[in-house]
């Protein structure tokens, strides 16, 4: 079964920037659609990024303009970056990626975003 492996949340000052790891193992033959979403507190989940083989990116309004998405093919990892991070950027980010058209998911990484 796949397997993701998220990393890099934390407590980051308001303004600052952040970089979000997520490595997908298992049976895996090419690289899938990736991303991320968050719950923030209290709220539903939201869609945060998306990235493709192709290197086609999507983004949330909440987020573009300021934050990257990436990827390594060869080792089924993406990364997101995000810059001039908000406090309404709190929330508990929630890798997935899309294989065979089922979603799998991380366990979720933290991301504190303090003024």
């Amino acid at each position: 079964q796949v397997h993701l492996v998220e990393s890099g949340g934390g407590l980051v000052q308001a303004g600052g920037s952040l970089t979000l790891s997520c490595s997908a193992s298992g049976r895996i033959r090419s690289f899938p659609a990736m991303g991320w979403y968050r719950m923030p507190p209290g709220n539903e989940r939201e869609f945060v990024a998306s990235i493709i083989a192709s290197g086609s990116t999507q983004y949330s309004d909440a987020v573009q303009g300021r934050s990257s998405i990436s990827s390594n093919k060869a080792r089924n990892t993406v990364y997101l970056q995000v810059n001039d991070l908000k406090p309404e950027d709190t929330a508990v980010y929630y890798c997935f990626a899309s294989v065979a058209g089922r979603y799998v998911w991380g366990q979720g990484t933290q991301v504190n975003v303090s003024s």
